[in-house]
């Protein structure tokens, strides 16, 4: 579940973008979109639209395949972790070369936005439900935003302090009950991963002209080792493991990596390429909405009032923080 909001947020407050008021901004953005092959514009399509709504339902319904793979199954999550990044780095081998510059900066976000966004949120989903993940994920938003302001200097405006307070607000309503608040081992995993994630994507403010399918064969490259390593030193059983799930393991592999990482995520950064972040931002959260339908299909999430109050009022916060609050001038 990479922070697609959080990256678009990114982009709106300056992360991955280059201000429309820089001397030479315009040639600087025709350029960052023509990585991902296509001109920026202002209109959603409709068959552009109906494609989004389907990368959001995959997205949806690999966060719920995930936790059947590792808490159903039991799949220890390093490991499947390490076996989705190997097998996207195979498929995206021929565009793995030449290296992105900087060549640091790039491994770094592969780091972030792969090993340990994945690691932490596949080990949190070892006991967390998928609806709860879904929501307490998206903290990773305000995340986004504070990790600008501390890196990068960014200020920003009252309606963003807003979305975050409004955001937190959400999380903490989930996670609150008649005993006080209750942030279970695998919701802290999951915290980690949104701001892993988050430091990921304000870090590729200085990443521009990459192609999405060169950036995840480099995700797939760096994370891969790492995480297989850290499966070797602490945990156990694997291979007999992925011996007894068999096919279901493969098929669940086949989707994660091929149809989810390497066909979603690289249509999704081409999206984010060619339309302003602004329209995007609302439309990634068809995919928490989706990760809960599917929970509650899948593998029986209990959704009561006090979740759905806290979900929407994250949600709300959020889209404060990731839409413009102010009209955006003309792209020549």
């Amino acid at each position: 579940m990479l922070p697609f909001a959080a990256l678009c947020v990114a982009r709106n407050s300056g992360v991955g973008e280059i201000p429309r008021t820089t001397p030479g901004a315009a040639p600087l953005r025709r350029r960052f979109a023509s990585a991902a092959g296509c001109d920026i514009q202002r209109g959603v399509t409709l068959r552009h639209f109906l494609i989004f709504v389907l990368i959001c339902v995959i997205w949806g319904f690999s966060n719920v395949l995930s936790k059947i793979v590792i808490d159903h199954w039991g799949i220890p999550p390093l490991f499947f972790a390490a076996l989705r990044f190997s097998l996207v780095a195979l498929v995206t081998l021929p565009w793995l070369l030449p290296m992105p510059r900087p060549h640091l900066r790039v491994a770094a976000i592969g780091l972030l936005l792969g090993a340990g966004n994945f690691a932490l949120l596949f080990m949190g989903l070892q006991s967390a439900s998928p609806s709860s993940v879904a929501i307490v994920i998206q903290i990773g938003v305000p995340f986004t935003t504070l990790l600008s302001i501390l890196i990068l200097g960014e200020r920003i405006r009252w309606r963003r302090a807003l979305g975050i307070v409004l955001t937190l607000l959400g999380v903490l309503i989930v996670l609150w009950s008649p005993q006080g608040l209750e942030l279970s081992a695998g919701l802290w995993f999951v915290v980690g991963a949104a701001l892993s994630g988050s430091l990921g994507a304000v870090l590729m403010k200085q990443t521009e002209n990459v192609a999405p399918l060169r950036f995840q064969a480099w995700v797939g490259l760096v994370s891969f080792l790492p995480l297989a390593g850290a499966s070797i030193l602490f945990e156990h059983d694997q291979w007999a493991l992925a011996a007894d799930a068999g096919w279901r393991l493969a098929a669940a592999l086949l989707f994660s990596a091929i149809v989810v990482s390497v066909v979603a995520h690289s249509a999704y950064f081409w999206m984010i390429g060619r339309y302003e972040a602004n329209l995007v931002a609302p439309l990634t959260l068809l995919t928490p909405l989706s990760t809960i339908g599917f929970g509650v299909l899948f593998t029986g999430d209990h959704i009561d009032i006090r979740m759905v109050a806290g979900a929407l009022l994250a949600f709300i916060g959020v889209l404060i923080v990731a839409l413009r609050t102010k009209k955006p001038e003309p792209i020549p």
